[in-house]
């Protein structure tokens, strides 16, 4: 009699991470062994050159076949060829669409189209950023894009769902397809000193203050809340020629009586001199912004506003108690109360004074 054997054969595939960042860079299978041989992998292995080289050669095969996989990244949960286990097909997706913030910073505010993929060779110059990855980086964005720009409902979830990508990173691609869809304006050269992370704070509390606050499948995150838009040109009565100067005597009035303690004399003084300036800027933006083109200049807008400031000296503890104060005594006034506009108005400068504050920097 023999005795009864169960055996199991399994082919788990093994992601060396170092080597598959590597291959994500877009260095070649030679770079990467030299890479590794810097590092000093053979020191701390005890293996020869030749081994490190087959191994990497090995892995290399691996995730070239992988990639069709991860231009879907729910087949990489179907498929049945390779022997995965779920932590090692989370970190296959999600280092395959992470992406380097220089890379995104100068796709920003281009079409995603083929000529400008052939263009990518700048982008790799201007970055240090290898061409392989930056094409990659490219195609996601690109990939990411045309499935989600018509979806209703979250960005973030939408993204979630159908590229299996953690939250932090789809908060992120949802920035940039937020931009891409409202066409924002972010590569005029006065805007060039603004890098990713800031169009993302800045996109991120646009969507959270304007866009519509309801969900379902008539709403879009890539959508502004149209009625509120609208609502803000009739804010245009504080620049009624008549009026006018009332009014802005009125803001800056309470404005100056609260800010005086809080800031130099001279900038101070600037404040009381150029006050009729700074009103007429932030009015004039929110009354224009239900225009499809004044809405895309909305960052360019916003650098003029700031340009001024810096030229007067004011430090970001200025601008922020400046935007507080101008916030709260422009709701005082019986002008906004009697037209309703108060809760427009508090929502239009939320998202103004977060912007303002996070792109005032050199």
């Amino acid at each position: 009699m023999f005795p009864d054997l169960d055996i199991f054969i399994s082919n788990y595939m093994l992601v060396d991470p170092e080597i598959y960042q590597l291959w994500i860079d877009g260095h070649s299978s030679n770079d990467a062994v030299s890479i590794l041989n810097q590092r000093g992998i053979c020191q701390k292995t005890g293996a020869t050159l030749d081994l490190v080289t087959s191994d990497v050669l090995d892995h290399y095969r691996t995730y070239s076949l992988l990639e069709k996989l991860l231009s879907d990244p729910p087949k990489v949960q179907e498929q049945l060829s390779f022997q995965i286990d779920p932590e090692t097909k989370q970190l296959l997706i999600e280092k395959y669409y992470g992406f380097d913030d220089s890379v995104i910073r100068e796709l920003l505010g281009k079409k995603l189209s083929s000529r400008h993929r052939k263009d990518l060779d700048e982008v790799a110059e201007k970055t240090g950023i290898n061409l392989k990855s930056c094409r990659r980086q490219f195609d996601n964005v690109k990939r990411i894009f045309k499935v989600v720009e018509e979806m209703p409902g979250s960005l973030v979830q939408n993204i979630e769902k159908h590229f299996l990508l953690s939250e932090e990173l789809a908060k992120k691609y949802s920035s940039i397809v937020f931009i891409a869809c409202l066409r924002f304006e972010t590569s005029k050269r006065r805007l060039q000193y603004l890098n990713f992370g800031d169009f993302r704070q800045c996109s991120e509390s646009i969507m959270a203050g304007w866009t519509y606050a309801m969900s379902g499948p008539e709403y879009y995150d890539t959508e502004l809340d149209r009625e509120f838009l609208l609502d803000l040109r009739d804010l245009r009565m504080l620049l009624d020629k008549e009026k006018e100067h009332k009014h802005i005597l009125s803001v800056c009035s309470l404005v100056c009586v609260t800010l005086k303690p809080l800031m130099l004399h001279k900038t101070f003084l600037e404040l009381d001199t150029n006050f009729r300036i700074y009103f007429r800027s932030i009015l004039a933006l929110a009354c224009s912004l239900h225009r499809a083109r004044d809405l895309r200049t909305l960052f360019v807008e916003l650098v003029s506003c700031i340009e001024v400031w810096k030229q007067n000296a004011w430090t970001i503890t200025d601008l922020e108690n400046f935007l507080k104060a101008f916030t709260q005594c422009a709701l005082d006034m019986d002008v906004l109360r009697e037209a309703d506009l108060k809760p427009s108005w508090e929502r239009y400068m939320k998202v103004i004074t977060n912007c303002l504050l996070i792109m005032y920097h050199n």
